[in-house]
């Protein structure tokens, strides 16, 4: 996602022994403060389209002669983490969701299986296993959680000798758990470290203990840095972490090299400092297929309205403090600089539906596996076309027929007048291009508000935005 440093961002089964609760109820942690849980697919709807369980008898009649092979999404419950994991089951992937719900609810979960429970049905195919797990990423379980979805087995090293190895039943990892917040980042750099970087560290060991190697890292546009001050559109080459050759402009071959500028708050730099390490993993181990897919401005929400941008913490982004505007949460927007060289004199920033997003972490995944990935490669994600503050405020007033106030401000110290992605990369190399207009990010999110304002949630608290 990208949003400049002086504005506010957002970024995000085992053993049938082990513990598990209802979809609507939050389990007991244990001593150390997490509890590995699982959770079975949706019930028997009534009408006998029950879905795959995670019973042993189940599976093997699901998936006969084989253990059935998931895609792990930590964080997997937040507001790009959810509509992820929604478009994993809808193309059949298993998906097993690790989040310890710091900044999100687990009835998020309950409404992807209505979701997709409703969707199989109407398709008439059986539901992929879902399996959710509380816990923390960082913590000692997250090893035991990886153990319990491997086997150990016989290969024979290059030097022709037996000897005993993992093999996972994971085949992906998406890792969206990271602290998002540009303003807090500045307060409380330390966790963010903390999270963002040693935490990642930490993940990157344990994955490549049980020989997991298709990884996928959500990163942000805020790694560009300096360079969104240029006013043009943003490629992915405009930020190499290793020397590479590349084609400019006039056609003519360069080297590039690697540099950051104007990394101006923690959260940038723990997005940059990731990257980073990403690209040296690869770069040692060619087993390794590492993406990361750099956001703009997410926004907008499944059309169901059952799923959107509901944070425990403060609403920060662009679009959710517009609808906090609309439902008198707060009195007025803020727009900061009218005198900007654009079409209105409002900043112009890239948005992009949230669907979009997830689709393009599917393409991503099935680029790693058929060959395409290997190594680290970067991908923007945007609508590659600009919307400004102006345009986007008059979107939602169209859809939800009403004023939104505005309170005029001057520019910030940081912001920039144009940040806008090139997805020429993207739509060459992943085969992804946005579908969405601006007009369906209003009108899903402005959906999604309508169902969710002062209805009650399992947690016990009002979804008000």
């Amino acid at each position: 996602m990208m949003e400049t440093c002086a504005e506010l961002s957002e970024s995000s089964s085992a053993p049938s022994s082990l513990p598990s609760a209802s979809p609507l109820t939050t389990p007991e942690l244990s001593d150390d403060g997490f509890e590995i849980e699982r959770l079975p697919s949706p019930i028997d709807d009534g009408e006998g389209h029950r879905p795959v369980d995670d019973s042993q008898a189940e599976m093997s009649q699901h998936f006969p002669g084989a253990s059935p092979s998931f895609i792990l999404v930590i964080g997997g419950l937040g507001y790009i983490g959810s509509h992820t994991v929604l478009e994993l089951l809808r193309e059949g992937h298993n998906v097993i969701i690790v989040d310890n719900l710091s900044n999100c609810y687990e009835s998020v979960l309950h409404n992807i299986k209505v979701l997709i429970t409703s969707d199989c049905k109407t398709k008439g195919s059986a539901i992929p296993l879902i399996h959710f797990h509380r816990l923390d990423y960082r913590r000692r379980t997250m090893s035991l959680l990886l153990e319990s979805y491997s086997d150990l087995v016989m290969t024979i090293d290059s030097a022709g000798k037996q000897k005993m190895t993992y093999r996972s039943r994971i085949s992906g990892v998406i890792h969206f758990a990271a602290y998002k917040s540009v303003v807090e980042s500045l307060k409380r750099p330390l966790q963010y470290y903390q999270n963002n970087v040693c935490g990642l560290v930490r993940l990157m060991e344990q994955l490549d203990k049980y020989n997991i190697h298709h990884f996928i890292f959500s990163s942000s546009a805020t790694v560009y840095g300096a360079r969104c001050n240029a006013g043009l559109p943003l490629r992915e080459e405009d930020l190499v972490h290793h020397p590479e050759e590349s084609i400019d402009a006039a056609g003519n071959r360069v080297l590039l090299q690697p540099s950051a500028a104007g990394l101006s708050c923690p959260y940038a730099r723990t997005k940059y400092f990731a990257e980073a390490i990403l690209a040296d993993v690869a770069a040692a181990n060619p087993a390794w297929h590492i993406v990361a897919l750099r956001y703009f401005n997410p926004v907008g929400c499944d059309p169901s309205g059952l799923l959107g941008e509901n944070p425990r913490g403060e609403a920060t982004n662009l679009y959710p403090v517009l609808t906090q505007v609309l439902t008198g949460v707060r009195p007025s927007l803020g727009v900061f600089g009218s005198n900007w060289a654009t079409r209105d004199g409002t900043a112009i920033r890239d948005f992009i539906h949230v669907l979009d997003v997830a689709r393009g972490h599917i393409l991503a995944l099935a680029w790693n596996r058929d060959g395409g990935g290997g190594g680290f490669r970067a991908f923007n994600l945007g609508s590659g076309s600009g919307t400004t503050v102006l345009e986007a405020v008059r979107s939602l007033e169209a859809t939800a027929n009403r004023m939104i106030p505005l309170n005029w401000a001057g520019r910030r110290p940081g912001d920039v007048g144009v940040c806008v992605a090139s997805t020429e990369r993207a739509r060459k190399e992943l085969g992804w291009s946005p579908r969405e207009t601006i007009a369906q990010c209003a009108a899903d999110l402005w959906n999604f508000v309508q169902r969710s304002v002062r209805k009650p949630c399992s947690e016990g608290r009002e979804q008000a935005l």
